[in-house]
């Protein structure tokens, strides 16, 4: 069994928007964000509400939002979500970027919100879902 939950909302946009953008949702959410001089791409404004983090993101693409997953089990999330219709677009680092059935992209990562993991994930059994109900 594994659990997971939705951990993140980013915005992603290309680099020369990217300082606007952030001062942007600096002024609309009153936060001051967070920045990692060793991954200066993400703008990290934490927690917006409890256990949802929101970041804005600078990106070598169009402008989009997209929403990361948590898990303590990548793999098993991965494949999971497989079944559900999502399909792999590629791994970077420990998370895998993935399409929904529809195109859109989010994100399978790691435990990313510890405290708040474990009250408001869901248990999946791994092996086949049950879509019978």
């Amino acid at each position: 069994m594994h659990k997971s939950k939705l951990v993140a909302a980013l915005i992603d946009v290309p680099l020369a928007v990217n300082e606007q953008e952030v001062a942007f949702w600096a002024g609309a959410l009153g936060r001051t964000p967070k920045r990692d001089p060793d991954d200066p791409a993400y703008a990290d404004f934490g927690e917006v509400i409890p256990g949802m983090m929101f970041m804005v993101q600078a990106v070598d693409a169009a402008a989009r939002i997209h929403l990361d997953i948590e898990t303590d089990d990548v793999e098993s999330e991965v494949r999971r979500l497989e079944t559900l219709g999502a399909v792999r677009v590629r791994q970077t680092e420990s998370w895998w970027v993935m399409r929904d059935p529809a195109g859109v992209q989010f994100c399978v990562v790691r435990v990313q919100a510890p405290g708040m993991f474990l009250s408001l994930s869901t248990t999946w059994p791994d092996g086949p879902p049950d879509l019978a109900g």
